[in-house]
């Protein structure tokens, strides 16, 4: 387990699989994944097999809270691209439906995951696409940690009756290691 004071990292079982699909399936969350279909059992097992078969690009973990050991999330570096060194990054806190939550549980998962991601892996740039009207994690991910949009793609998710764009932003290991100074 990947430890820190108040939470920690450690390997998705597949007693956490019913967690992962009942925070999936809630419509708050769903509408921020690229996968927006309601989540079966089956297809959260599919999912789960498939992270087992490709270890070597996917780093999913399940967030835990220290003082209990409760699953209260999920965190992963995904689809990891080991010639630019880069991997998209997957969050959220379905602990109270929480999504990004205001007890210091999202901001230490995230340093946790970072420090992983860069010092463990050598990974050079860390990325995320996000809805433009995910306005929590885009704050969140920008101000908290300093990720830097990269640029736009028009009309890239429909939802609520109409197309939105999606954000893509990055962190840097250069501009990780001088927030680490």
């Amino acid at each position: 387990m990947i430890r820190g004071e108040l939470v920690g990292l450690r390997a998705l079982e597949k007693e956490d699989l019913i967690h992962l699909r009942d925070w999936r399936n809630l419509s708050h969350f769903r509408k921020h994944f690229r996968e927006i279909r309601e989540l079966s059992l089956n297809d959260q097992e599919s999912w789960f097999n498939h992270l087992q078969q490709t270890r070597d690009k996917n780093f999913m973990f399940g967030i835990v809270r220290l003082s209990d050991g409760k699953l209260i999330g999920a965190c992963g570096l995904l689809y990891v691209n080991w010639v630019i060194r880069s991997a998209d990054y997957s969050f959220y806190i379905g602990e109270n439906e929480a999504y990004i939550d205001d007890k210091g549980w999202a901001k230490e998962a995230t340093k946790l995951l970072l420090q992983y991601g860069f010092n463990n892996l050598n990974l050079n740039k860390v990325w995320m696409e996000l809805y433009e009207f995910d306005s929590q994690k885009i704050s969140f991910f920008m101000n908290e940690f300093q990720f830097a949009q990269d640029g736009i793609l028009r009309d890239n998710c429909y939802e609520e009756g109409r197309f939105w764009n999606s954000i893509l932003i990055s962190l840097l290991k250069k501009d990780y290691n001088l927030k680490q100074q």
